[in-house]
């Protein structure tokens, strides 16, 4: 049963996505540390982005009966997971009040969970399903 979202939850998601991106922008864009810090948060948070849509997909695709390649399926949980410990490694290193490395996380693991909702609104939304004939679900 492939059920478009509705569209409280596409705007609801959109809106979750750009304001975990937002404050964590403009937590670097405040914050008190050298433009190569800022880079490498910068640089966590656009490659846990992709790498958590690319899992999402991956994951997806499995459950379609799409096939995935295990080397792929496995570098998408390898980079999701990567990209949360970069995150804490360099947090945990940082010289920051522990308000502010909260919010970095918080700002960081919001925005990787939208894209994973945008990602899913968006292949559900795009999704066709095949009518069903005889009261016999074909998919």
């Amino acid at each position: 049963m492939n059920q478009k979202p509705s569209n409280a939850f596409v705007a609801a998601s959109w809106a979750t996505l750009l304001t975990g991106i937002t404050a964590y922008m403009i937590g670097l864009w405040n914050a008190q540390m050298l433009l190569n810090e800022k880079g490498y948060y910068f640089t966590v948070l656009m490659y846990g982005l992709f790498s958590a849509i690319s899992l999402q997909k991956n994951v997806r695709d499995q459950l379609d009966g799409i096939p995935v390649t295990n080397i792929y399926y496995g570098l998408s949980w390898f980079s999701t997971i990567l990209a949360v410990v970069l995150l804490t490694v360099g947090l945990w290193n940082a010289n920051l009040l522990l308000s502010e490395k909260g919010f970095y996380a918080m700002s960081f693991l919001l925005s990787l969970f939208a894209a994973i909702a945008v990602q899913k609104n968006t292949r559900d939304s795009l999704g066709q399903e095949v009518p069903a004939k005889n009261n016999v679900e074909v998919y």
